[in-house]
């Protein structure tokens, strides 16, 4: 049971933040009660929007001290619901921390506010011949403290890694209050548990991070992509595998089925020749410093597609072309949900495994009487599976769709991935955590959680049933 806000709680949270940074107006509530997760909507009692670390710790000591829930919050655009304060309290904002503190040119390092937009960081860096990989369809918009929450990914994860793998240290919020910092800003450190890495991922329940260190490495100046048509879904996915046995390592590969490609068509404006007989498309990126390397590269890459019973692969030379293929794949997700009500489920299995997946989906959806559109990160055997309502009842919705969903989780499991591989577990996936992890693994992780936040004030409600 938590305590509910009073009028004695929000002119302290003023106290804290301003007068004009807290909010009780059923508008703001409602705008914050909502992130890009399905149709869920859950109203806070009080919206705040601190502007430092310091803030966040009074506001913290006080929740922590009533016993209020506190959910924080970066630009809502997560897909899990892990922003949804859905035992109502204090709705947290980090939209205030939007400081690039510094970038260290020297070190191959910045130092950042969770605030700051994926795509405007990038931008920053990539000025001064720098890069920071990690770019999730939502970029343009996503928070760099969500990111992390999330340990997002994106198209060029399979060559560069996630959001965990450029993460040196972070300055912490923890739900008592008290200010941290969770490492160092060097690149190697055994000096204790890594506290950082437990940090990333954690979806907002162990601390709310303030500041954060990502290491950074030189831009890319090169690149080619090319366009591979299927005339089978399962040909294109075998085909992933193979270029990466044959020594590539592409800086994307992305997998999109001919309902995905169809919907984008119908939702945005680009121009891609897709013949009726093409039932799926690989998109596939190399990058480097050298042109000739990467024609080369794109020559044999070519030359084993056609042992996948592939059509014509189309280059794209001109930025033009590159601009109009990575429209086309960042489109996919918003075209399908512009198309249906829908569920979307963030499968992973070892790449060479990506064919049984989606035969297995597909089987599923018959069974339960279900469509999917699939497409995503190839490359990592990351597949996004979005279940389309179309015309099934609400009944067969609302209890025929959760049980292929589970079946869709333990194939993952018995294909020896796992439920979520960047959009996290959030409120919407927390009762299927238990196909991932027994219960001894379920009491290990409740037990860190307990250890940081005893009181259960930091984001409850996500993650754990």
């Amino acid at each position: 049971m938590y305590s509910n806000i009073t009028l004695d709680t929000v002119a302290a949270l003023k106290q804290i933040c301003g007068d004009d940074q807290v909010f009780t107006d059923l508008d703001q509530l409602a705008h914050y009660g909502h992130d890009e997760t399905e149709d869920l909507q859950f109203n806070p009692a009080v919206v705040v929007r601190p502007a430092d670390a310091n803030q966040v710790a009074s506001i913290m000591r006080l929740a922590n001290a009533e016993h209020i829930p506190v959910t924080p919050r970066g630009a809502g655009t997560g897909l899990s619901g892990g922003a949804l304060p859905v035992h109502g309290g204090i709705l947290l904002s980090t939209e205030r921390f939007n400081k690039i503190i510094e970038i260290d040119e020297r070190n191959l390092q910045a130092t950042v506010e969770p605030g700051v937009i994926n795509q405007v960081f990038r931008d920053a860096v990539e000025a001064k011949g720098l890069f920071y990989p990690p770019d999730p369809a939502s970029r343009g918009s996503c928070f760099l403290g969500g990111n992390l929450a999330e340990n997002a990914g994106g198209p060029r994860a399979v060559k560069y890694g996630t959001t965990k793998d450029y993460i040196l240290n972070c300055e912490v919020v923890l739900p008592n209050g008290e200010i941290i910092w969770t490492g160092a800003n060097v690149l190697k450190n055994s000096t204790g548990y890594n506290l950082t890495q437990l940090l990333i991922g954690s979806e907002g329940t162990l601390g709310i991070v303030t500041k954060i260190v990502f290491r950074l490495i030189p831009l890319p100046t090169k690149n080619l992509i090319m366009l591979v048509p299927f005339y089978s879904p399962e040909k294109a996915c075998e085909a992933v595998s193979a270029v990466f046995r044959a020594g590539f390592t592409p800086s994307a590969m992305e997998f999109m089925e001919r309902d995905a490609i169809d919907y984008v068509m119908q939702f945005v404006d680009v121009k891609i020749p897709v013949k009726n007989e093409h039932k799926a498309h690989l998109l596939i990126e190399v990058d480097g410093n050298d042109i000739d390397v990467l024609f080369k590269e794109c020559e044999q890459i070519t030359e084993l597609m056609y042992q996948f019973e592939c059509d014509e692969v189309m280059f794209a030379d001109t930025a033009e072309q590159k601009n109009e293929l990575w429209k086309m794949r960042r489109a996919a997700g918003e075209a399908v949900k512009s198309h249906s009500v829908y569920k979307e489920e963030d499968t992973v299995v070892p790449r060479a495994e990506l064919p049984r997946l989606l035969k297995g989906v597909k089987e599923i959806g018959a069974k339960y009487g279900f469509r999917s559109v699939c497409y995503g990160h190839a490359g990592d055997g990351n597949l996004h599976v979005n279940i389309i309502k179309d015309t099934m009842s609400d009944e067969d919705w609302k209890n025929k769709v959760p049980l292929g969903i589970r079946e869709i989780f333990h194939l993952c499991v018995e294909l020896k991935g796992t439920i979520s591989g960047e959009h996290g577990i959030g409120y919407v996936q927390k009762g299927y955590m238990d196909i991932a992890f027994n219960s001894t693994q379920i009491e290990l992780q409740k037990g860190i959680k307990r250890l940081f936040d005893p009181n259960n004030i930091l984001n409850p409600g996500k993650m754990f049933v």
